[in-house]
């Protein structure tokens, strides 16, 4: 019998059953993941930026664990030896509507806790010469990168080591008491954790949960750059703040590499990532309906986002918009379209909007994480934490349970 069967493994799956063992160090975990390995999709697919914390309304859970979740990703990245490029961020204006939209950045910042700066564009010339804003700019010094897959296969091989049980290749299929069961057979558990990221609404409805909810798809992708000298640090633009998206911006990797990216192209399906591979007719029927919805209905001004969007599929257009924060570049210093990941954004069907923040339910003995979208992996140390905390904690009687 296991203690806790978590469906998923991304860097919050990871993260909770890690934080499991550290409080509980004699708990049983069963991790289900049905890829061949752990951070399969978005979590091995991002762009690897630790958030500061500075674009999410006060009271967001976002606003609340990127702080923190900042922080606890470096303390673990500098005890295990994972590289961090430390970086920082500008965020740059082009006109004046956008340099206002820096000061509520700013404010946001401020109520958030968040170290950030207004600087001039003298001051953001120093900080990066060939970086273009106009009169003014944010500065963000604790944002950073690391690399998202070596974050996760670390925490799997000490997970490993604590005696935590990976079964991948194996998909979840249903949950009844404590019967987990897969496509290939059943486990005893205590308490299930649905993590599954792009389907954790569809395990959640099985058990009457968010029938409301249903997930659209984003493809993601970038364009490399040639050389990485072209900027010193993260530049993004102002963001539309309407949207939980960042727009084309300059990401330095954690191993000093630069691309441009990434898109937020609505895709027909949950796993498009290239061609017709991991084609599903049923899904595709169904976003397909919703996305021609909310076009013509023009829900959250999602056809002027489609229409945005579908333009990036363009590696000129791309290039063009990066070049506009920078004073120095030429064609040659791009290259080609990256491995795309997909972000699984909930929709409001009752709304019609986008749901912008962390959702978390529970029913009995089951605890279900929902529309882990950016800053998750910033946040994942801390957003994990406060889930064993307010939710789990109690769940089962560790100390006291019969085997």
């Amino acid at each position: 019998m296991y203690d806790y069967g978590i469906v998923g493994a991304g860097i919050i799956g990871l993260t909770l059953a890690y934080q499991l063992k550290e409080k509980y160090p004699e708990c049983n975990i069963l991790i289900l993941e049905k890829e061949g390995d752990v951070a399969f999709h978005a979590s091995g697919r991002n762009s690897g930026v630790l958030h500061a914390g500075f674009y999410y309304t006060a009271d967001s859970l976002k606003a609340k664990f990127c702080v923190e979740g900042n922080a606890r990703m470096k303390q673990f990245c500098t005890e295990h030896n994972i590289p961090i490029n430390s970086c920082g961020k500008l965020v740059v204006a082009t006109n004046e509507e956008e340099r206002l939209q820096l000061h509520e950045l700013h404010k946001r910042a401020q109520i958030n806790g968040v170290d950030v700066k207004l600087i001039s564009d003298e001051e953001a010339k120093e900080i990066d010469p060939n970086v273009f804003t106009y009169k003014e700019a944010l500065w963000s010094p604790n944002t950073a990168s690391v690399n998202p897959k070596i974050v996760c296969n670390t925490l799997k091989e000490l997970l490993i080591t604590s005696g935590v049980e990976f079964r991948f290749s194996e998909k979840y299929r249903s949950f009844c008491k404590t019967t987990l069961t897969t496509d290939k057979q059943t486990y005893s558990v205590r308490h299930m954790i649905n993590v599954a990221g792009s389907y954790a609404d569809k395990i959640a409805q099985q058990f009457g949960l968010a029938k409301h909810l249903t997930m659209l798809p984003f493809k993601g992708f970038y364009v490399g750059c040639k050389t990485s000298d072209l900027v010193k640090t993260h530049v993004y633009p102002v963001p539309n703040l309407k949207y939980p998206f960042l727009g084309v911006h300059y990401t330095l990797t954690a191993e000093g590499g630069l691309k441009i990216g990434p898109t937020a192209v609505p895709a027909l399906w949950r796993e498009q990532y290239n061609g017709l591979r991991r084609f599903s007719f049923k899904e595709c029927i169904e976003i397909a309906f919703l996305e021609t919805k909310l076009f013509f209905t023009n829900a959250f001004n999602f056809r002027a986002l489609a229409i945005e969007e579908m333009k990036k599929y363009r590696r000129a257009y791309m290039v063009q918009l990066a070049q506009k924060m920078v004073y120095r570049s030429t064609e040659n210093d791009f290259g080609d379209y990256k491995p795309p990941g997909i972000r699984s954004q909930l929709v409001d069907k009752k709304t019609n909007k986008l749901v912008q923040d962390f959702i978390i339910e529970r029913f009995e003995n089951t605890t279900h994480v929902l529309n882990l979208v950016s800053p998750g992996f910033t946040c994942s140390f801390a957003f994990s934490n406060y889930v064993l905390e307010h939710y789990l904690e109690g769940s089962i009687d560790i100390v006291n349970r019969k085997t």
